[in-house]
């Protein structure tokens, strides 16, 4: 079930874990009674978003999807300083090209997720459009004095920093929170937006933004308008590590950054402690279906059905339904008793990012070449004799079929398609050898 305003909107967020915090405890009755307009940021860092950033994204969808409205804010401008929140160190700053180019590739990013047209269509922004013609002076005397240093230092996000001796914070990043609420302020002067919503790491950005918007309206003897925030949970996985990253770096919602592949396993490897918490922030299958796979997990964990699950929703919503089913054929091959019947094309993007060694094809002629050769010289194990223990330990396979035999060759005959054949270490370390 799908959430929607009739089905109580913000009693769903709650039972996904999704709110975490909320300036007003008469928020969510108010989610469920009248539409509203929203926003969330997004640091242009890159040209495209991280995993890191899925829970904010699809947290806009689903208030799209109940019928408010989203902005999300490319910070052009305050990508330019970085926000200090969560850093133990101050980013290194972008040249206005790169800029540029990073916040054209967030905004069509963005456009991939949330609907563009409609009543409520998402409305992509560029924060510098209304800070690239502001002064300085006119900054600090319209902004800042609505704010005491005292106030500032006491935000989580700078107090972190003040206390880290080694680093410590810049003007620059301290000022951040400033430029952030005023984004609150210009979206709710041009588009009656009520409401900001981003990870819990962003509350005190947040508050600040509610209270300048106050602070403003007192200015101009105004009444003090009805603002809000609500922070979700910043996403860890259960041993305490953050949530998108791998061995070889971040995962990205981009098929250049992060194949397909990639990223289909990213998830399907999602350990059994993280996986329901997983589904009830990114996935839109509703609690009942969630409950039904979390009660598959405990009684056949070995079959991963809620692994899969998750792993084919997201796939399917970043890279669409193709690329779903193209990766799910390559993951059955994987996890198969053999990969001999496997076509080439299958195999290399099964195994696009493992390792390779590449071998003249006579290496495998007549009698063929020992194992333990091909697998020192491939440096999937670092000596013959590592390689030989291992065999004889069990934790060897050749195309994805035991080796129990420390003297068994490889021969022409065993290839796949020919070409290939794929060694494997335990359950994970996997080497592609190629003869040509």
């Amino acid at each position: 079930m799908s959430p929607s305003m009739k089905t109580s909107f913000a009693s769903e967020l709650e039972a996904r874990g999704i709110i975490k915090q909320i300036t007003d405890p008469g928020l969510p009755a108010l989610l469920d009674r009248q539409p509203l307009t929203l926003y969330a940021g997004f640091d242009p860092t890159a040209d495209t978003l991280h995993v890191g950033s899925l829970l904010p994204l699809l947290t806009l969808k689903r208030f799209q999807m109940a019928g408010h409205t989203p902005i999300a804010v490319v910070g052009g401008a305050t990508g330019m300083i970085g926000d200090p929140s969560g850093k133990t160190a101050e980013r290194t700053l972008l040249s206005n090209d790169i800029l540029s180019k990073n916040v054209e590739g967030i905004r069509k990013t963005i456009g991939r997720f949330l609907d563009t047209q409609g009543p409520n269509a998402v409305r992509v922004v560029n924060n510098n459009d209304w800070f690239k013609g502001m002064g300085y002076t006119t900054f600090l005397r319209d902004v800042g004095k609505h704010f005491t240093v005292n106030h500032m230092m006491a935000k989580e996000s700078v107090r972190a920093r003040l206390e880290d001796r080694e680093h410590g914070i810049s003007y620059t990043e301290f000022s951040y929170m400033l430029l952030q609420a005023y984004d609150f302020y210009v979206l709710h002067e041009k588009n009656r937006c009520t409401l900001q919503i981003g990870g819990s790491d962003q509350w005190g950005n947040i508050t600040a933004g509610c209270e300048l918007i106050r602070r403003m309206a007192a200015a101009h003897q105004k009444p003090a308008p009805d603002v809000y925030g609500l922070t979700h949970p910043l996403v860890m996985k259960s041993d305490g590590t953050k949530f998108g990253k791998t061995e070889q770096g971040s995962v990205w919602v981009d098929a250049e950054r992060t194949s397909p592949y990639q990223f289909y396993q990213f998830f399907f490897q999602t350990a059994d402690d993280d996986v329901s918490t997983f589904l009830r922030y990114f996935s839109f299958k509703s609690l009942e279906e969630i409950q039904a796979l979390e009660t598959s997990l405990k009684k056949e964990p070995e079959k991963r059905l809620a692994q899969k699950a998750l792993a084919a929703e997201i796939t399917e919503l970043v890279h669409g339904k193709a690329a779903l089913e193209k990766v799910e054929g390559a993951s059955q091959a994987l996890f198969s008793t053999s990969l001999k019947d496997l076509d080439e094309s299958t195999l290399l993007e099964t195994f696009k990012d493992a390792p390779s060694t590449t071998f003249p094809l006579s290496r495998v002629a007549g009698s063929g070449s020992l194992l333990v050769d091909l697998i020192a010289e491939s440096g999937l194990c670092n000596s013959k004799g590592a390689a030989r223990k291992e065999i004889q330990g069990g934790g060897i396979y050749l195309n994805n079929e035991r080796v129990s035999d420390v003297a068994a060759a490889l021969k022409k005959e065993l290839l796949i398609s020919g070409k290939f054949a794929v060694l494997r270490r335990g359950k994970k370390t996997y080497h592609l050898l190629r003869f040509s």
